[in-house]
């Protein structure tokens, strides 16, 4: 999570992560996948109905509430990201039917700014897992849905849809998918150079200091030494791109 927050912060993503998480079901699990967006707001009749007279013209399914579309245009790999602006009684957008839904269409869980409902049920689908404000007995009311697949707001993190999502245990991150390849290899390569670090320092032939400021012309050589010794099942990306991050980048 500090690779990706450090990583996006460099390209001035500075509004990409959130950690005030009240519920998450399964905190030992890392969830990945690509977010589809939905956005909920307090009901007023007006706009209720203007939005069910849109989904009859794009031929939404008109049974149940409207917590169902974002559901069906689920499909494997996506994560349903909802904004439902933390409201908690009355407030959960789903229970346990939606939930196996969700996971049949995604094979992945749910953030919600918001609320589930019927935890035990949920807690039954195997893969399935929930980062949530908060979770109730009750169910939807006087809420609708305004958006499906456009920026919203989650915490003090901008989502928009086809953002890579990472999810653990500390929280959330939200990865704009224009540079999750270059995040991937900046990361591994921050692995890399910390367990160089940390193997030198148990060796004592640095101190501490020399690792963590910036590296001299010696350091940087032992490095690059260190990892052409590395085979190639102890990089965790292939020798070319390594190599091709090597070249455009002063890493210390």
């Amino acid at each position: 999570m500090e690779q990706a927050w450090g990583y996006l912060r460099s390209q001035k993503y500075n509004n990409q992560f959130e950690a005030n998480w009240e519920l998450i079901m399964y905190p030992d699990q890392v969830m990945v996948g690509r977010a589809v967006t939905a956005q909920y707001m307090p009901a007023r009749p007006d706009l209720v109905e203007q939005i069910k007279q849109q989904g009859l013209k794009e031929k939404r399914s008109t049974q149940g509430g409207t917590n169902t579309w974002p559901i069906d245009v689920l499909v494997p790999g996506d994560v349903y990201v909802a904004d439902s602006y933390g409201k908690i009684i009355d407030g959960t957008l789903i229970g346990d039917m939606l939930g196996n839904t969700i996971y049949t269409n995604s094979k992945n869980g749910v953030i919600f700014w918001g609320a589930v409902r019927d935890m035990d049920g949920l807690s039954q689908i195997k893969g399935f897992n929930v980062w949530a404000k908060g979770q109730d007995p009750s169910y939807i009311m006087e809420m609708t849905l305004t958006t499906i697949n456009a920026p919203i707001r989650i915490g003090r993190a901008t989502v928009l849809p086809g953002d890579a999502v990472l999810a653990n245990k500390y929280g959330t991150i939200f990865i704009p998918s224009h540079l999750v390849e270059d995040l991937v290899i900046s990361s591994e390569f921050t692995m890399l150079r910390d367990a160089f670090g940390a193997q030198r320092l148990r060796e004592k032939k640095y101190l501490s200091g020399q690792i963590d400021s910036k590296w001299t012309d010696d350091i940087k050589n032992d490095f690059i030494n260190w990892l052409k010794n590395l085979s190639g099942d102890e990089l965790p990306m292939s020798r070319e791109e390594l190599d091709a991050y090597l070249k455009n980048r002063d890493f210390y």
